[in-house]
């Protein structure tokens, strides 16, 4: 006669000390999430050239280990927008005046080509759709919320490469316009109402655009294209304004 064998049951192998709840593995956000909204607090200048990147916290408010973190890291240091120093981190990138002069040379090469295969491409929709973000960003300038603005004009350039229909170029230029977030927070005017102006330049020169688009006139089209990046690039401030000269009669003076 045999006896029945007593099983123990299975346990499931423990967790590495880093890894999250096995009860939130559902919710976790995927590394295209967490590079989206980091490249999302660029445009919208909510994260500044310079600003330390603490794998911790990060990883704290994404809700996933250091481990996570760092292929994300990793990628935008690949685009440029993020700096990885060995001992030191990763840091938001902060664009030297050469680099930001290399950006807007680029995006001269890249989107009057975008523009052409836009103009090839587009449906009526599509065209209401670039009328549509102009509004917005109008509207933003309007309200004093020039970190929307900047960022909706960011969206109008990225919206004529996805209708445009080429993967390889709209991918560089999605770089190149996270890059040119970093250049303007970095180089833009100093004025509040210079900078104002400036965007309400560009939504112009976007309603310019359109027309040109809506008319299916390429040659117009790439013409005022070219002519807004080149705008854009010539209001950049690279040398910082001359320091005043202290007054050393009030600096220095008084009773002693």
């Amino acid at each position: 006669m045999t006896s029945a064998k007593t099983t123990r049951p299975v346990r499931a192998p423990k967790p590495p000390p880093d890894a999250p709840p096995a009860a939130d593995t559902a919710g976790l956000l995927s590394d295209n999430d967490m590079y989206e909204r980091m490249v999302s607090a660029i445009l919208e200048h909510r994260l500044p050239p310079g600003t330390k990147l603490v794998e911790d916290r990060l990883a704290t408010a994404f809700g996933v280990s250091r481990t996570r973190v760092r292929p994300v890291l990793v990628r935008l240091a690949n685009e440029q927008v993020v700096t990885l120093t060995p001992r030191r981190g990763a840091s938001i990138a902060q664009p030297t005046p050469q680099e930001a002069r290399e950006v807007f040379e680029a995006r001269r090469l890249l989107e009057p080509r975008l523009v052409e295969l836009f103009i090839a491409n587009a449906a009526a929709a599509d065209i209401a759709a670039l009328r549509a973000c102009i509004d917005d960003e109008e509207a933003a300038c309007a309200s004093g919320d020039m970190r929307r603005a900047i960022r909706l004009s960011g969206d109008f350039h990225l919206r004529i490469a996805q209708v445009a229909g080429q993967q390889t170029l709209g991918r560089i230029l999605r770089e190149l316009v996270s890059r040119t977030s970093l250049i303007l927070m970095t180089y833009r005017p100093g004025q509040a109402r210079e900078r104002e102006r400036a965007t309400a330049c560009g939504c112009r020169e976007h309603r310019a655009l359109v027309d040109a688009i809506r008319l299916r006139d390429a040659r117009a089209a790439t013409r005022l294209m070219l002519a807004h990046l080149a705008r854009i690039a010539a209001q950049l401030e690279f040398t910082p304004p001359a320091a005043q000269a202290p007054d050393l009669v009030r600096l220095l003076g008084g009773s002693a």
